[in-house]
Protein backbone atom coordinates (compact mmCIF):
# COMPACT_ATOMS: atom_id res chain seq x y z
CA UNK A 1 0.00 0.00 0.00
CA UNK A 2 3.09 2.31 0.68
CA UNK A 3 4.70 1.77 -2.61
CA UNK A 4 1.35 2.58 -4.36
CA UNK A 5 0.63 5.82 -2.42
CA UNK A 6 3.96 6.89 -3.19
CA UNK A 7 4.15 5.72 -6.84
CA UNK A 8 0.60 7.65 -7.40
CA UNK A 9 2.56 10.70 -5.54
CA UNK A 10 5.16 10.19 -8.04
CA UNK A 11 3.12 9.98 -11.03
CA UNK A 12 0.91 13.23 -10.30
CA UNK A 13 3.70 15.62 -9.19
CA UNK A 14 5.45 14.20 -12.96
CA UNK A 15 2.57 15.36 -14.29
CA UNK A 16 2.09 18.41 -12.74
CA UNK A 17 6.11 19.06 -13.82
CA UNK A 18 5.00 18.37 -17.38
CA UNK A 19 2.21 20.43 -17.50
CA UNK A 20 3.65 23.41 -15.69
CA UNK A 21 6.49 23.38 -18.30
CA UNK A 22 4.43 23.03 -21.38
CA UNK A 23 3.25 26.35 -20.79
CA UNK A 24 5.87 28.16 -19.66
CA UNK A 25 5.74 27.99 -15.58
CA UNK A 26 8.08 26.65 -12.86
CA UNK A 27 6.62 23.84 -10.96
CA UNK A 28 7.15 25.51 -7.68
CA UNK A 29 3.92 27.62 -9.16
CA UNK A 30 1.63 25.12 -8.37
CA UNK A 31 0.84 23.45 -4.81
CA UNK A 32 -0.22 19.83 -4.58
CA UNK A 33 -3.51 19.74 -1.96
CA UNK A 34 -4.08 16.13 -1.29
CA UNK A 35 -8.44 15.76 -0.84
CA UNK A 36 -7.91 13.75 1.99
CA UNK A 37 -11.68 13.47 2.66
CA UNK A 38 -13.38 9.71 3.68
CA UNK A 39 -9.71 8.44 3.65
CA UNK A 40 -8.67 7.27 6.90
CA UNK A 41 -5.80 8.54 9.21
CA UNK A 42 -3.40 5.49 8.16
CA UNK A 43 -3.98 6.29 4.55
CA UNK A 44 -2.99 9.98 5.17
CA UNK A 45 0.01 8.39 6.97
CA UNK A 46 1.30 7.03 3.86
CA UNK A 47 0.96 10.49 1.96
CA UNK A 48 2.89 11.69 4.78
CA UNK A 49 5.47 9.09 4.62
CA UNK A 50 5.54 9.83 0.44
CA UNK A 51 6.40 13.39 1.11
CA UNK A 52 3.31 14.82 1.02
CA UNK A 53 2.77 18.08 3.39
CA UNK A 54 -1.26 19.61 2.06
CA UNK A 55 -4.07 18.48 3.27
CA UNK A 56 -7.84 19.26 2.14
CA UNK A 57 -10.64 18.01 4.24
CA UNK A 58 -14.47 18.67 2.77
CA UNK A 59 -16.19 19.25 6.15
CA UNK A 60 -15.01 20.40 9.31
CA UNK A 61 -16.77 17.43 11.21
CA UNK A 62 -14.56 14.88 9.51
CA UNK A 63 -11.30 17.19 9.77
CA UNK A 64 -11.92 17.16 13.20
CA UNK A 65 -11.60 13.47 13.34
CA UNK A 66 -8.18 13.33 12.00
CA UNK A 67 -6.21 16.63 12.10
CA UNK A 68 -5.63 15.78 15.98
CA UNK A 69 -3.94 12.51 15.52
CA UNK A 70 -1.45 13.83 13.17
CA UNK A 71 -0.57 16.95 15.42
CA UNK A 72 2.76 15.86 15.86
CA UNK A 73 3.61 15.68 12.40
CA UNK A 74 5.73 18.77 11.17
CA UNK A 75 4.77 20.90 8.72
CA UNK A 76 2.08 19.36 7.67
CA UNK A 77 -0.92 22.37 6.75
CA UNK A 78 -4.75 21.33 6.35
CA UNK A 79 -7.08 23.26 4.00
CA UNK A 80 -11.00 23.17 4.03
CA UNK A 81 -12.42 22.89 0.98
CA UNK A 82 -16.12 22.26 1.01
CA UNK A 83 -18.95 24.39 2.41
CA UNK A 84 -18.41 25.92 5.85
CA UNK A 85 -21.50 26.95 7.47
CA UNK A 86 -21.12 29.43 10.06
CA UNK A 87 -22.02 27.66 12.95
CA UNK A 88 -19.18 25.87 12.01
CA UNK A 89 -16.88 28.40 12.01
CA UNK A 90 -14.96 28.36 16.05
CA UNK A 91 -14.05 24.46 14.70
CA UNK A 92 -12.68 25.62 11.73
CA UNK A 93 -10.70 28.44 13.03
CA UNK A 94 -9.08 25.86 15.44
CA UNK A 95 -8.73 22.76 13.18
CA UNK A 96 -7.71 24.46 9.90
CA UNK A 97 -4.82 26.68 7.95
CA UNK A 98 -6.57 27.66 5.49
CA UNK A 99 -10.18 27.91 4.35
CA UNK A 100 -11.08 27.57 0.28
CA UNK A 101 -14.24 28.18 0.78
CA UNK A 102 -15.58 31.86 1.57
CA UNK A 103 -18.53 32.83 -0.14
CA UNK A 104 -20.66 35.35 1.62
CA UNK A 105 -19.70 38.17 3.97
CA UNK A 106 -21.63 36.75 6.81
CA UNK A 107 -19.11 33.54 6.63
CA UNK A 108 -16.16 36.01 6.33
CA UNK A 109 -17.12 37.74 9.51
CA UNK A 110 -18.01 34.76 11.69
CA UNK A 111 -14.74 33.28 10.60
CA UNK A 112 -12.81 36.03 11.38
CA UNK A 113 -14.67 36.69 14.68
CA UNK A 114 -13.49 32.87 15.29
CA UNK A 115 -9.82 33.13 13.58
CA UNK A 116 -9.03 36.09 16.41
CA UNK A 117 -10.28 34.39 19.63
CA UNK A 118 -8.17 31.24 18.64
CA UNK A 119 -5.12 33.92 18.32
CA UNK A 120 -4.75 33.41 14.17
CA UNK A 121 -4.82 35.17 11.06
CA UNK A 122 -6.54 32.62 8.22
CA UNK A 123 -5.78 32.91 5.00
CA UNK A 124 -8.49 32.11 2.70
CA UNK A 125 -10.06 32.28 -1.08
CA UNK A 126 -13.45 33.43 -2.13
CA UNK A 127 -15.35 30.41 -3.84
CA UNK A 128 -16.75 31.29 -7.04
CA UNK A 129 -19.91 29.83 -8.29
CA UNK A 130 -19.14 30.05 -12.00
CA UNK A 131 -20.75 26.47 -12.53
CA UNK A 132 -24.51 27.51 -11.27
CA UNK A 133 -25.31 23.80 -10.15
CA UNK A 134 -27.33 23.48 -7.48
CA UNK A 135 -25.17 21.28 -5.52
CA UNK A 136 -22.60 23.87 -5.29
CA UNK A 137 -21.89 26.22 -3.34
CA UNK A 138 -20.16 29.65 -4.41
CA UNK A 139 -20.75 33.15 -4.18
CA UNK A 140 -21.86 34.73 -7.75
CA UNK A 141 -18.84 36.12 -9.76
CA UNK A 142 -20.88 39.38 -9.86
CA UNK A 143 -20.82 39.79 -6.13
CA UNK A 144 -17.42 38.93 -5.48
CA UNK A 145 -15.87 42.68 -5.62
CA UNK A 146 -18.70 43.40 -3.38
CA UNK A 147 -18.04 40.83 -0.92
CA UNK A 148 -14.38 41.83 -1.44
CA UNK A 149 -15.11 45.12 -0.22
CA UNK A 150 -17.62 44.73 2.61
CA UNK A 151 -14.81 42.09 4.52
CA UNK A 152 -11.49 44.23 3.49
CA UNK A 153 -11.05 45.27 7.16
CA UNK A 154 -11.86 42.05 9.34
CA UNK A 155 -8.59 41.20 10.78
CA UNK A 156 -8.76 37.73 11.35
CA UNK A 157 -8.45 36.44 7.97
CA UNK A 158 -6.71 37.56 4.75
CA UNK A 159 -8.02 36.70 1.22
CA UNK A 160 -5.65 34.94 -0.83
CA UNK A 161 -7.11 34.68 -4.20
CA UNK A 162 -10.16 32.34 -5.92
CA UNK A 163 -11.44 28.84 -6.05
CA UNK A 164 -14.03 27.18 -7.98
CA UNK A 165 -15.21 23.91 -8.95
CA UNK A 166 -16.54 23.24 -12.53
CA UNK A 167 -19.49 20.68 -13.49
CA UNK A 168 -17.65 17.45 -14.59
CA UNK A 169 -16.64 16.84 -17.78
CA UNK A 170 -15.78 13.48 -19.40
CA UNK A 171 -13.83 15.46 -22.03
CA UNK A 172 -11.64 17.59 -19.21
CA UNK A 173 -10.92 19.93 -22.05
CA UNK A 174 -14.75 21.38 -21.70
CA UNK A 175 -13.83 22.43 -18.16
CA UNK A 176 -11.08 25.10 -19.73
CA UNK A 177 -13.66 27.55 -19.95
CA UNK A 178 -14.39 27.72 -16.32
CA UNK A 179 -10.94 28.29 -15.51
CA UNK A 180 -10.37 30.72 -17.77
CA UNK A 181 -13.44 32.62 -16.34
CA UNK A 182 -11.87 32.46 -12.72
CA UNK A 183 -8.58 33.75 -13.82
CA UNK A 184 -9.99 36.14 -15.65
CA UNK A 185 -12.15 37.50 -12.82
CA UNK A 186 -8.76 37.52 -10.27
CA UNK A 187 -6.94 39.93 -13.21
CA UNK A 188 -10.00 41.88 -13.02
CA UNK A 189 -10.26 42.46 -9.47
CA UNK A 190 -6.36 43.10 -9.15
CA UNK A 191 -6.99 45.87 -11.82
CA UNK A 192 -8.95 47.21 -10.11
CA UNK A 193 -7.89 47.10 -6.67
CA UNK A 194 -4.14 46.28 -6.91
CA UNK A 195 -3.04 43.78 -4.09
CA UNK A 196 -6.49 43.08 -3.25
CA UNK A 197 -5.94 39.04 -3.57
CA UNK A 198 -2.99 39.01 -1.92
CA UNK A 199 -0.99 35.96 -3.36
CA UNK A 200 -3.52 35.82 -6.11
CA UNK A 201 -4.01 31.88 -5.63
CA UNK A 202 -6.40 30.06 -8.46
CA UNK A 203 -7.63 27.26 -6.46
CA UNK A 204 -9.03 25.18 -9.34
CA UNK A 205 -8.61 21.55 -11.05
CA UNK A 206 -9.09 18.29 -9.78
CA UNK A 207 -7.85 14.88 -10.88
CA UNK A 208 -9.01 14.33 -14.31
CA UNK A 209 -8.76 18.06 -15.37
CA UNK A 210 -6.12 19.43 -13.32
CA UNK A 211 -3.71 19.85 -16.21
CA UNK A 212 -5.72 22.04 -18.14
CA UNK A 213 -6.00 24.17 -14.92
CA UNK A 214 -2.41 24.38 -14.65
CA UNK A 215 -2.12 25.57 -18.02
CA UNK A 216 -5.33 28.54 -17.36
CA UNK A 217 -3.01 29.68 -14.35
CA UNK A 218 -3.97 27.36 -11.06
CA UNK A 219 -1.84 27.93 -8.11
CA UNK A 220 -3.54 24.78 -6.08
CA UNK A 221 -4.89 21.93 -7.77
CA UNK A 222 -7.21 19.78 -5.65
CA UNK A 223 -6.06 15.85 -6.45
CA UNK A 224 -7.83 12.58 -4.40
CA UNK A 225 -8.52 9.52 -6.73
CA UNK A 226 -5.57 9.88 -8.76
CA UNK A 227 -3.44 9.78 -5.38
CA UNK A 228 -5.37 7.67 -2.73
CA UNK A 229 -7.65 5.62 -5.48
CA UNK A 230 -11.60 5.90 -5.55
CA UNK A 231 -13.82 6.54 -2.72
CA UNK A 232 -16.24 4.04 -1.29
Amino acid sequence: MLNDIAENFRKVRDKIEKAAAACGRAPEEVSLLAISKTFPVETISLAVAAGQRLFGENRVQEGESKIPSLDKVPGLEWHLVGHLQSNKAHKAARLFDFVHSVDSAKIAAKLSQSCLETGKRMPVLLQVDLAREPTKSGAEPADIASIMESISTLEGIRVEGLMTIPPYFEDPELARSYFVALRKLRDSLETERPGCLGRRHLSMGMSHDFEIAIQEGATIVRIGTALFGSRT
